[in-house]
């Protein structure tokens, strides 16, 4: 529908491509639609295998797109001579599959996925031309795009593969069976495509053909394609597996993402280029053997590349030379890792992995595994363990559970608490013994030492408190020097280089994400979702030359590290996926009972007051907002449209205002909107400090609102608001009144429907606890539950006060308020799948005290742990 010139951007001084809409058809306005979609749906896409926007204009009536400029031949040009090698094949399908996870994310299909829209270039397969990608689901509403309008069918009078326009959109040969049926598409309707052209790829032949429109839809709607392996002999069976989901008829039967294919592709082509024990995938368990193949690999590896001294006392260099091994790690048998990405870290010698997994009773703890061996063993005493990192001497392990930083030897032995972390944001550990971590948000990087003691701070928050939160600390090899991020608010910040010796600190890169060091001279981070290497000069702590890509669709938890890498080139990283849970509602027995919502992503869930609707918090593009879901009508709409970050939405007693918390004015101020959707966001309160706030009950009167938040000094504290008019200060302001300010994290308040007392957590006896103190005044606190606890709620009429349990049992404690609050022994109702970190809003309870709504994980498979062994040779191919 375009005319492409080759161009010279002499403002820029580089070459690109500027596409215009002929003059043939610049007058109809439906292909002016389908060229400002194009322009729109790129425009929200910055991925290393989706051609690049430059710029959009128009000039005399000229419609034009200034795009990136690429040098080498369609895909459709490479299969007139032949299907693709199996390794090539696999290679290109995984880059496709990222360029589509990444535009699924971003809430658009693009519906016209062939091998005429993949260009193949040194730098790798680009997807080309979203004139026909639509807006789907509810991530994206409001996006801007919208369905083709319907007009009279393809006429088919010119040659070759012909893009449908009108109501059937797309390429014959690559279209679903719901496309050619006219109905709405969705991202599975990409996998089909996706599913097709692969096929191609593989076998040089299209998967559907027809001699006419009619027998191709016949073909595609009732026939399934021969085989890859009976034409493609070296193919291994779970190609045709994964090919044949996506081809199913049925969209249901089909992978659900591009993300779950792009996963399984990585599976497959890692277990091929281990080149050990081929016959893996007809094994009843693939985890062991994935290990047992990681051992075998790496005593070749080590047999074959002598080690050498470095700079650094006690480090070994990575191997300089012979093929990088790469291999899927899988959970254990029974328990699936952490959804957090930074859950997983590969000892400084390279022969252990330390990661977080969740057994069959839903705790999270640390387990070890050695690449040499079949089984990981995991470490008692950590139960809630979070964000592991190693001691230089690979014999230690630091990590965060409870509110705390500890270590734990992997030898053997009890954990040794170290500090106070009430919200880890990472931790690193040098030869000398130091350890710096990111203790919460708003608090600098602390430094304390390995065997215990004080802690000082290392960084310094700006007296603005625009860097409000110091986290993600990694040591470079002089043990001095450091890498860190800046937070300039909710999953925003700066990579930075700071130095124990001074406070003065260099800014690196403007990368949103944390960086790693490795040998010999590389510094690791992330451009959105790809792993990337730079080279770095550690005499002049700046980098230098060209950044590649080493891997796609990795996952990051805020800016924390995602990925980890040993001294001897053994790179270790997840794949990114969003958590999946459902919305179920249980009785007292732990029974399932009908209703609750379907399949999705819910984080920091509120219950309407008449328990008919849920408010909840997703991550989605530009950034995290408010959704609700009507439990009876399972509708789902989007609440909040302000980016970057809208999130732990809370109902108001009466039902009829949802507040929340949101980063648009950098920290985390609240915002109050009404829950109808009308009128406009309401600012509740904002601060000059920047703190991070979250709104955690409303009193069943209306007239206070509590709320946690942190502070540098005191760390979590809990603050009521007056929400009453008469209450209201000047001008109609609301003065903040601190309730809980102490030297103890407190957090998660809970008013008690009589208004006369509070439940919270706190950290004062060590762990974290549930006590319940008189209010608004101070006094009679008691602990209520008795082995720790998080999540308080009071049952309506104050007769019950719940909690969850650090083995996440729902406990139910009788207790009787007035002017005197008096409690029984907690007794636990049943055993839930609910994450008991600090920060979740994972349930709700019924009016009646009866049932319970909880947000339950979906038990989906955890994206597995990738391993490369000798990293630094994947720059060479």
């Amino acid at each position: 529908m375009g005319e492409v010139y080759k161009a010279r951007d002499t403002r820029l001084d580089r070459t690109v491509a500027i596409k215009i809409l002929s003059e043939a058809l610049a007058a109809d306005p439906l292909f002016r639609e389908r060229f400002d979609r194009e322009a729109r749906a790129i425009s929200q896409l910055t991925h290393p295998h989706i051609c690049t926007l430059h710029d959009i204009g128009e000039a005399s009536d000229l419609r034009f797109l200034v795009l990136e400029y690429l040098e080498g031949e369609t895909l459709a040009d490479r299969l007139k001579k032949g299907a693709l090698p199996l390794d090539e094949a696999l290679r290109i399908a995984t880059q496709i599959g990222g360029a589509l996870s990444a535009a699924h994310r971003h809430g658009i299909v693009h519906r016209d996925l062939k091998p005429g829209n993949v260009m193949l270039t040194k730098g790798g397969a680009k997807l080309l031309d979203f004139g026909l990608a639509k807006a789907s689901g509810p991530a994206i509403a409001g996006a801007g795009l919208s369905m083709l309008p319907t007009t009279p069918p393809l006429d088919g009078a010119r040659g070759g593969p012909l893009t449908a326009q009108g109501a059937i959109l797309g390429t014959f040969q690559y279209m679903a069976p719901e496309q050619l049926e006219g109905h709405d598409a969705d991202a599975r309707t990409d996998v089909f495509a996706f599913g097709a052209v692969l096929y191609e790829m593989l076998t040089g032949k299209k998967a559907f053909s027809g001699s006419s429109h009619a027998s191709l839809i016949s073909s595609i709607m009732s026939s399934t394609p021969p085989s890859v392996s009976t034409v493609q002999t070296v193919a291994p069976a779970e190609i045709d597996h994964l090919i044949a989901r996506c081809l199913a008829k049925d969209p249901e039967d089909r992978w659900q993402s591009a993300r779950d294919v792009m996963l399984q592709l990585a599976w497959i082509a890692e277990a091929k280029m281990s080149r050990v024990a081929p016959a893996a995938a007809r094994l009843r368990s693939r985890e062991p053997l994935a290990w047992a193949v990681a051992g075998l690999a790496l005593v070749a590896l080590v047999g074959a590349v002598a080690t050498i001294a470095t700079g650094v006392a006690g480090r070994r260099a990575p191997a300089s030379a012979g093929e990088p091994v790469q291999f899927v790690v899988l959970p254990p048998t029974n328990a699936s890792f952490s959804a957090d990405a930074n859950s997983q870290a590969v000892s400084p010698d390279g022969r252990q992995i330390a990661f977080v997994a969740s057994g069959s009773d839903g705790t999270a703890q640390l387990w070890i595994r050695r690449l040499d061996a079949l089984n990981a063993r995991t470490l008692p005493g950590t139960g809630g363990a979070a964000a592991p990192f190693w001691s230089p001497d690979s014999r230690s392990v630091g990590f965060f559970g409870g509110g705390k930083l500890k270590r734990i030897d992997v030898a053997g032995g009890p954990a040794q608490t170290l500090a106070d972390a009430p919200l880890p944001l990472g931790g690193t550990w040098n030869r000398d013994g130091v350890i710096l971590f990111g203790k919460t948000y708003g608090s600098p990087l602390m430094r304390v030492s390995a065997g215990g003691g004080a802690t000082i701070p290392a960084t310094a928050i700006d007296a603005t408190g625009r860097n409000a939160s110091h986290g993600s600390p990694f040591f470079l090899p002089d043990g001095r020097h450091f890498f860190f991020v800046v937070g300039t608010g909710p999953g925003r910040g700066d990579l930075y280089v700071g130095s124990l010796d001074s406070k003065d600190v260099k800014l690196l890169l403007h990368s949103n994400s944390a960086a790693v060091y490795s040998p010999p001279g590389y510094i690791l981070f992330l451009r959105d979702s790809t792993l990337t290497a730079q080279p770095f000069d550690l005499t002049t702590l700046s980098t230098g030359g060209e950044a590649v890509a080493v891997a796609e669709g990795v996952g990051r938890f805020f800016t924390n590290i995602s990925f980890t890498v040993s001294d001897n080139g053994t790179l270790v990283y997840r794949m990114a996926g969003a958590a999946q849970t459902r919305l179920i509602w249980m009785n007292r027995a732990g029974q399932t009972q009908e209703g609750g919502a379907p399949a999705g992503v819910y984080q920091e869930m509120s219950l309407s007051p008449d328990g008919k609707r849920v408010a909840f918090a997703r991550q989605g593009q530009p950034g995290t907002d408010v959704w609700l879901t009507d439990l009876d009508r399972r509708i789902t709409s989007r609440f909040t449209f302000q980016p970057p970050m809208n999130n732990v939405p809370l109902w108001s007693p009466d039902g009829r205002q949802i507040v929340f918390a949101t980063a648009r004015n950098a920290g985390l101020d609240l915002y109050q909107h009404a829950a109808d959707g009308s009128g406009q966001d309401e600012v509740l309160l904002q601060l000059k400090a920047q703190p991070i706030l979250f709104p955690s009950d409303w009193s069943v009167d209306g007239r206070f609102l509590t709320y946690y938040r942190t502070d540098p000094k005191t760390q979590l504290d809990i603050w009521t608001l007056p929400m009453d008019a008469n209450r209201a200060g000047p001008a109609g302001a609301r003065t903040p009144v601190p309730f809980l300010h102490g030297e103890f994290n407190e957090s998660q308040g809970q008013f008690s429907p009589d208004g006369r007392w509070m439940a919270y957590v706190s950290d004062e006896s060590g762990a974290q606890q549930v006590y319940v103190q008189s209010f608004p005044t101070l006094g009679g606190q008691r602990q209520v539950s008795t082995e720790g606890g998080t999540q308080p709620r009071w049952r309506s009429g104050g007769k019950e006060l719940f909690y969850v349990a650090p083995d996440r049992k729902l406990m139910a404690v009788t207790v009787r308020t007035g002017a005197t609050f008096d409690a029984d022994a907690p007794r636990a109702l049943f055993q839930t799948a609910l994450d008991v970190t600090a920060l979740r809003q994972d349930y709700s309870v019924s009016g009646d005290g009866q049932r319970f709504l909880l947000n339950t994980p979906l038990d989906v498979g955890s994206p597995p742990m990738t391993v490369v062994l000798n990293w630094p040779a994947l720059l060479k191919k």
